[in-house]
């Protein structure tokens, strides 16, 4: 997809790759945080640390070095590599399939410790009178504890569709930089600066500075409403 912009052709396409990407892996990481999250929350195992500890570990990695890992991990000749190969004929490396496994992997803390966080700040006397009413624990989750934790769930859904979208390392190391394939909007900043094409690299940096914007704008906004409703209930 491309537009021209003054004298300029821009092509759009890695922008829709990368909101397709950071689409897909959200919902993903959507469904498998939140049981994760609440296990974490609740369980008194001495594991937890553990656990905790390697959800955690993309945040402190260089992406050089998960990239570098998520590449042997991915490849055609790991144990993962060749099941996705011989059952469903895709390679996870230099492909968009490989983008959405290696980005879930690097968004997984985004997702995760904000919805953690929600599940314990919900008064236990809260699911106590849940369960004393007659609910099961699934009820629960649905209908008690998920609508009180909404700030925490919105911020940990815009954070990792962000935190997807301007992820450059891991995705470049995965996915190289094919032409609308794997060439998503940060690589496709890279490749313009490498080919001293500046005023392309400009403009493509102008809207991902845009965009980063409107998601953080979006986030705090809508966490002040509903402060301010919560405020004024009580």
């Amino acid at each position: 997809m491309i537009f021209q912009l003054g004298e300029k052709l821009i092509d759009f396409t890695p922008f829709i790759l990368s909101f397709k990407l950071a689409f897909i892996v959200t919902v993903i990481l959507l469904i498998i945080s939140i049981p994760y999250a609440y296990f974490l929350s609740n369980t008194k195992s001495k594991i937890k640390p553990f656990l905790e500890a390697i959800t955690a570990l993309p945040i402190v990695l260089p992406p050089s070095v998960l990239g570098f890992y998520l590449l042997i991990l991915l490849s055609p000749n790991s144990l993962i590599g060749s099941v996705f190969y011989d059952l469903f004929n895709i390679k996870l490396v230099f492909s968009f399939e490989g983008l959405v496994v290696a980005s879930c992997i690097y968004s997984f803390p985004f997702m995760t410790q904000p919805i953690q966080s929600g599940f314990e700040s919900i008064p236990k006397s809260l699911i106590e009178a849940s369960y004393v009413s007659g609910k099961g624990k699934v009820i629960t989750l649905f209908r008690v504890i998920l609508p009180n934790m909404k700030p925490f769930l919105l911020t940990a859904i815009v954070i990792t569709f962000a935190h997807t979208i301007g992820e450059f390392g891991v995705v470049l190391m995965i996915g190289g930089s094919i032409p609308g394939k794997t060439e998503v909007a940060s690589v496709a900043i890279y490749n313009y600066v490498e080919m001293l094409d500046y005023k392309s690299a400009h403009i493509y940096s102008a809207i991902m500075l845009f965009i980063s914007f409107i998601v953080l704008f979006i986030v705090y906004f809508i966490n002040y409403k509903i402060k301010r409703k919560v405020n004024d209930l009580y």
